[in-house]
């Protein structure tokens, strides 16, 4: 089995007001936005972690037989309650590896989850704004330790000492009306316009 994404969506959305899931950037919801370069990149299967209330409406977003939809009951908790229902999914899977994302970081392409599917035994993050953070590729060996993790900090930790993959606009991520307004604006226009 070869490497998967686990893409982080079940949070609240309650600075943005509305499910920024179904956010539209450029023709298509984050989430499809995220679900799309996972899928181009090459990572399968795809996890989509969703809050229990969310896993019925959101499977919409199933747009491939590759895509799975993990139901997250402990949503509540934060970030890192998603991080390990997706990596007990890929773990179940037999996956060699994990690349996380958050379905509301408009920059990431395809090809940077691609380069950080690459990272072998090592944990590779993205870098931006002066930190290192996700999308980043686990290996299997970690899968323990992310399972560990508690509270919204999500795999920070993991990541201090690790390498890390420019990902210019990374810090955009959407939490608010005016992050969204400015994902529109950067990311928002069809291509060749």
């Amino acid at each position: 089995m070869g490497v998967a994404a686990v893409v982080l969506a079940a949070g609240a959305s309650k600075r943005l007001g509305t499910a920024k899931q179904m956010a539209r950037v450029g023709g298509q919801t984050l989430l499809e936005r995220a679900v799309g370069g996972a899928l181009k990149a090459g990572l399968e299967p795809v996890f989509v972690v969703v809050s229990e209330g969310q896993k019925t409406a959101y499977c919409v977003a199933n747009l491939d037989s590759r895509v799975v939809m993990v139901g997250n009951a402990e949503a509540a908790e934060g970030m890192a309650s998603s991080v390990r229902a997706g990596v007990r999914a890929a773990a179940s899977a037999g996956t060699k590896g994990v690349v996380l994302l958050a379905c509301d970081q408009p920059a990431v392409t395809a090809e940077h989850l691609a380069e950080l599917a690459r990272g072998g035994d090592a944990v590779v993050g993205s870098a931006y704004a002066g930190r290192k953070g996700v999308p980043a590729y686990f290996p299997a060996r970690t899968f323990a330790e992310l399972l560990e993790l508690r509270g919204d900090a999500g795999a920070r930790g993991l990541l201090q000492a690790a390498r890390a993959v420019e990902l210019p606009g990374g810090e955009l991520d959407v939490d608010t009306v005016e992050d969204l307004e400015e994902a529109v604006r950067l990311y928002g226009r069809p291509e060749g316009v």
